[in-house]
């Protein structure tokens, strides 16, 4: 039993060493810049094309997270019934940054079930689905911000 523990010692420093000859090595060697193979090989990165819905498709979206997120969260039954005067506000507002991700920023006028109008903000985004499929939506509903994400007054929903 103690030769072996002798020898796996023997082992470890000697594994011990040789990773730190290694590290030393790959510390003291230059670094080289990368190839042409290496510049362009399948990394075109994003490439966006500003093709996105109306703001009309987004409004489905909107009702059903706006109820699971009233009820799973603040326990409230509190649902969308209805939209009206539904617009666009912007798109692709940022002059200065063409390669910005494409956004349709749009507003509505929503009627709850209990009776009361309240705008929603709202941006569709291209590629801003889940896990970065299909367009999607973030939403603001003025007067119902519970967690003041978007505070003052959707403020932070607008363009």
């Amino acid at each position: 039993m103690r030769h072996a523990l002798t020898s796996l010692k023997t082992s470890l420093r000697a594994a011990g060493a040789v990773a730190a000859a290694l590290a030393g090595l790959a510390l003291a060697l230059p670094a080289h810049a990368a190839n042409p193979l290496e510049l362009n090989f399948y990394l075109s990165g994003p490439r966006y094309d500003g093709a996105l819905p109306p703001c009309e498709a987004a409004l489905g979206t909107i009702s059903a997270e706006f109820a699971e997120k009233e009820a799973t969260f603040w326990n409230s039954a509190l649902q969308i019934s209805g939209y009206s005067q539904v617009h666009e506000v912007a798109f692709r507002p940022w002059v200065s940054a063409p390669q910005a991700i494409p956004r349709r920023f749009c507003s509505a006028r929503a009627v709850l079930n209990d009776g009361r109008y309240h705008t929603v903000r709202y941006s569709i985004i291209e590629d801003g689905g889940f896990a970065g499929t299909g367009p999607g939506v973030e939403w603001c509903m003025v007067g119902l911000d519970r967690n003041w994400a978007y505070n003052p007054a959707c403020r932070a929903a607008r363009p």
